[in-house]
């Protein structure tokens, strides 16, 4: 089965959420709820990562999560699987406790908002849910989230919990427990408003159904770590929606990149014979480092029927020749720099 892209990079953030398998619950109780603070705690411990915001709800889980070894992959296996491990051996049952992969979504850490944005969306959970009376219990009701520590002196909580970027974020000193308690509070009651849940709704589209958060530079900046990431890669290996946003807007900068690699202008490749070489070692590249379709491939670069796309990714599959692999070494010089 095809697989998510995973970006990994030293500093990266992300919001990761996994739900149970088939939609069981992962946490049973407050003892399951408890170790698995317990084991990401260790987690953490293990790979060095910072949590700035959690929720543990009773099928799924959220986290506001900071990699700054670049190590999301890792730490995320060790974490669901010895949970998993620990679930089973309590409730003396076997089998996936998780359903599928988690979701990561990448986070622009350079702007503050993007942390707020998440941070609120985390920390509401038990609102959204129905799991405190809007209007008539305290969001801190909720003991299994990260939120009641926001409100306790820096010096209590959990190690692992960072909470100085996101009140950052909203101008807040880790000192200001009041003003953010009022500010979390303003966004509880907007839920139980039918405009503003629906504002809220609107800032949180991007994180449910995306891949990624932030402005359009950070975009082209995750574009150019996934080819990083998918060279090599079978195309069949992954997919998702980083994979897909590696396509058109990724495989025209691809082109550019690559005609410019080779010395040549758009114009002059479309007088150039249908099997020419730099055409030939062009579709191979494209065809690895993006998801367009072997007809896109074809048109852009005036080699015909789609064909003859397929021909010269076998061509340089197979023995390409000197004069292949010299162009073929002039576009990976490109790959080895990103």
């Amino acid at each position: 089965m095809a697989r998510p892209l995973r970006i990994e990079y030293a500093g990266a953030v992300y919001h990761v959420m996994a739900r149970g398998n088939q939609g069981h619950a992962i946490f049973r109780d407050d003892q399951d709820r408890l170790r698995f603070l317990e084991t990401l705690g260790e987690a953490c411990e293990k790979t060095g990562w910072r949590v700035h915001a959690y929720v543990l709800m009773g099928n799924h889980y959220h986290l506001l999560v900071e990699t700054p070894e670049g190590n999301l992959v890792a730490g995320m296996k060790w974490l669901q699987g010895t949970y998993t491990q620990r679930f089973n051996r309590r409730h003396k049952v076997f089998g996936h406790l998780f359903q599928g992969r988690y979701k990561a979504v990448v986070i622009e850490s350079q702007s503050p908002a993007y942390f707020e944005v998440v941070a609120t969306y985390i920390h509401l959970n038990p609102a959204r849910a129905g799991l405190i009376r809007v209007g008539k219990e305290p969001l801190d009701r909720y003991r299994w989230s990260s939120y009641p520590w926001y409100l306790k002196p820096a010096e209590q909580g959990p190690t692992w919990v960072e909470r100085g970027r996101v009140l950052e974020a909203l101008r807040l000193t880790e000192n200001s427990r009041r003003g953010y308690k009022a500010y979390m509070e303003s966004r509880v009651l907007e839920l139980g408003l039918k405009a503003g849940r629906r504002e809220l709704e609107e800032q949180w589209r991007a994180l449910r159904r995306g891949w990624y958060l932030g402005g359009e530079g950070f975009l082209e900046r995750l574009q150019g770590r996934l080819r990083a990431v998918v060279a090599g890669k079978k195309r069949e290996s992954h997919s998702g929606g980083a994979r897909r946003a590696h396509g058109e807007a990724g495989a025209q900068k691809l082109l550019a990149e690559g005609l410019a690699a080779l010395g040549l202008r758009q114009s002059k490749l479309e007088a150039m014979p249908k099997g020419a070489p730099e055409k030939t070692v062009l579709a191979w590249w494209l065809r690895a480092g993006t998801t367009m379709s072997l007809r896109w491939i074809g048109e852009r670069l005036g080699m015909g029927h789609y064909t003859r796309v397929t021909q010269a990714v076998s061509r340089m599959s197979r023995k390409p020749g000197k004069r292949l692999e010299e162009l073929k070494q002039r576009l990976l010089k490109i790959e080895r720099t990103v």
